[in-house]
């Protein structure tokens, strides 16, 4: 298992748009991933969990991948989250 703190840099946070899109990338990688912040720890792979975190431009959110991929995936997520762009 690994895990690494990314800065979310999206212009609007995690709302519905962006939330479905961490999905997809969550979804390509074999590992269970999810992402934590304030105590919460939610599914990656789960729509409506990623919604329910809100994250908010600047918010700090912890990655977490397990699997044999994790490495990839911690990546990837940290990718999206830390992209500009939407």
């Amino acid at each position: 298992m690994k895990q690494k703190t990314v800065e979310v840099k999206l212009k609007q946070g995690l709302e519905a748009r962006p939330a479905a899109m961490l999905v997809q990338v969550a979804s390509k990688h074999a590992s269970n991933i999810y992402l934590e912040s304030e105590g919460r720890k939610v599914n990656a792979k789960s729509i409506m969990g990623m919604m329910s975190l809100a994250l908010a431009p600047g918010e700090k959110v912890t990655v977490i991948a397990d699997g044999t991929d994790e490495d990839d995936a911690i990546f990837g997520m940290e990718n999206y989250l830390s992209s500009a762009a939407e």
